[in-house]
């Protein structure tokens, strides 16, 4: 699944461009764990959570290691299916940076 998981990344145009460090690792992180949930394409609905490019570093720090939101934001879905990602405490730097780089702009 993962190797389906990195083709359908490889193939997106939400990849982003370059060989910065962070970005590499911050969507290794994501095609490893939120693809499970979320599209191969950050900018794309997935099976269970919505789209997530441009995701604030206090948007993934609340979901990932507290399982909430932070103060005033408003889910786009109402569901509390999401785990904790405590694990990826030294991650959330890289993933933040793969999802600015992955929004398209309108």
């Amino acid at each position: 699944m993962l190797c389906a998981a990195a083709l359908l990344a490889g193939c997106s145009d939400a990849e982003p461009a370059g060989g910065d460090p962070a970005l590499e690792r911050g969507r290794a992180v994501y095609l490893s764990v939120c693809t499970a949930c979320h599209n191969a394409d950050p900018n794309l609905d997935g099976s269970l959570g919505p789209a997530n490019a441009g995701a604030s570093w206090e948007l993934l720090e609340a979901k990932l290691l507290r399982g909430g939101y932070p103060p005033g934001y408003v889910p786009k879905r109402d569901s509390q299916v999401m785990p904790r990602f405590e694990h990826l405490t030294g991650s959330i730097d890289d993933l933040a940076a793969f999802l600015a780089a992955t929004k398209r702009q309108p």
